[in-house]
């Protein structure tokens, strides 16, 4: 049972504190503020466990590829290697409205590619109509669940938060990583939906990066001192 909180708590608070304010966050505040918040919410919070899930299966396997002790020590060096990482993006990197800015201006550029053969004025109201009319289960696989499920999912993709969940997952017991990154998924997920924009201007980058440097130092300090299971 120890086992599974402590998987549990260190995979929450790294997920947190990799997920809040990153691009793939900013977008579903955006994204939240132009659709329902129900779509956004569903397409980026399955996008998020479906990678969570694929990540505790590779790192789970992992130890069935190479030995439980270089897979523990990979563990360790990528807890440093991130934890140096997050600090020098803390001290280096003082753009958040800029990068706010940024995946603002790429969805505002993928959301006029999409309207661009598409009919306006009476149009719009005839397909705002059609979209009431829809039964529940064709409105929830809308093409907007789908475009916060594809920007979340690839915007994660090999993403610093993908890699450690990998990690802790071929070191610590993968049901209490798995359980600990989709708790810590849904609640930063959730928060930038409610808080949209407005939010996501508000959080510092750098103290979020500073904060995940820190404490991916913590665990790989932890990690190196812990005994390897032969």
């Amino acid at each position: 049972m120890s086992s599974v909180l402590q998987g549990f708590s260190k995979s929450l608070a790294m997920t947190v504190l990799s997920e809040i304010g990153d691009k793939t966050f900013i977008a579903a505040a955006i994204l939240a503020m132009r659709h329902p918040r129900r779509l956004v919410l569903a397409g980026c919070l399955a996008a998020l466990i479906v990678m969570t899930v694929l990540s505790v299966l590779v790192g789970w396997a992992t130890p069935n590829l190479i030995s439980q002790k270089w897979a523990h020590h990979v563990t360790t060096l990528l807890f440093f290697g991130f934890g140096f990482w997050s600090l020098w993006d803390g001290f280096h990197d003082g753009g958040d409205a800029e990068e706010l800015n940024e995946v603002e201006a790429k969805l505002d550029a993928d959301i006029k590619k999409a309207n661009a053969g598409a009919n306006k004025g009476s149009d719009k109201v005839d397909d705002d109509v059609k979209k009431q009319r829809r039964p529940f289960l064709s409105q929830f696989f809308s093409p907007i669940l789908l475009k916060a499920f594809s920007l979340t999912f690839f915007g994660e993709w090999g993403d610093k938060s993908q890699a450690t969940t990998i990690g802790l997952a071929a070191d610590e017991n993968p049901f209490g990583v798995v359980l600990g990154g989709i708790l810590g998924q849904a609640l930063c997920t959730t928060a930038a939906v409610i808080g949209g924009r407005s939010l996501a201007a508000q959080i510092s980058e750098k103290l979020v990066a500073l904060s995940g440097g820190v404490l991916f130092i913590i665990f790989g300090i932890q990690s190196f001192l812990s005994s390897v299971e032969p």
